[in-house]
């Protein structure tokens, strides 16, 4: 797994609460974004997202680390 480009997944679909949004600014598809972030929760052993058919929310450790790896991206 490509670390940086599964933080950069993960800040994406966080900041616009949508895989296929985030998928259309990365220029990769929905898939790929949904594998890596996938990939970096198994990684992590947390999930960092609650996923329901009508929304995307982070979980109290997904906020954590977006805080963190916001900064460090910036």
């Amino acid at each position: 797994m490509d670390r940086l480009a599964a933080i950069e997944a993960f800040v994406q679909v966080a900041e616009t609460g949508s895989f296929s949004e985030a998928a259309r600014r990365l220029r990769t598809s929905k898939s790929v974004v949904s594998r890596q972030v996938s990939a970096l929760e198994a990684e992590l052993g947390a999930r960092l997202f609650h996923r329901t058919t009508r929304s995307l929310t982070l979980t109290e450790a997904g906020q954590g680390y977006f805080s963190r790896v916001g900064q460090i991206l910036t």
